[in-house]
């Protein structure tokens, strides 16, 4: 018997290229999980969040941490992430169009990485992604090693 993917089990790195007017393909298995129509917002980072509607709410409300009285703290993140939210429409090959203002704040031109992360995929311009990817290689090597050694 195989276990049903999750909902949200956005997983795996893909590269694609943006091409005119910003329209790039989202990888099929992040479009089949996102519904009809994801959002996308800027994310921490210089990159983009695309998340399904569903996963949204839980999202700012984990952000947010649910709190009626808002802080400047809590009104900061709402500007940086709520202020750039678009809901995208994939096309039938399940592509869609990085608004301008989005692709500026991540630096996309070219070559797009798209990074699943669980219940979100990461939008990276590729020049940056291949920056992180290479400092993250060697911090959580560290921090798995801080992990294993707290655990003995």
């Amino acid at each position: 018997m195989v276990a049903a993917q999750s909902k949200h089990m956005l997983i795996g790195s893909y590269h694609s290229n943006l091409g005119n007017k910003r329209r790039v393909a989202v990888p099929k298995k992040f479009i089949e999980n996102l519904g009809e129509h994801p959002i996308l917002a800027r994310w921490y980072e210089n990159c983009l969040i695309l998340v399904s509607n569903e996963f949204w709410d839980k999202l700012l409300s984990r952000l947010t941490g649910g709190r009626k009285t808002v802080s400047l703290g809590v009104r900061d993140i709402e500007r940086f992430i709520l202020g750039s939210a678009f809901e995208v429409e994939p096309d039938k090959q399940g592509r869609i169009i990085i608004p301008e203002i989005l692709a500026g704040y991540s630096g996309l031109t070219k070559e797009v990485v798209f990074v699943g992360l669980g219940d979100r995929a990461e939008i990276w311009s590729r020049e940056i992604w291949d920056e992180k990817s290479k400092k993250l290689a060697l911090s959580t090597r560290e921090y798995i090693e801080n992990l294993s050694e707290s655990e003995k």
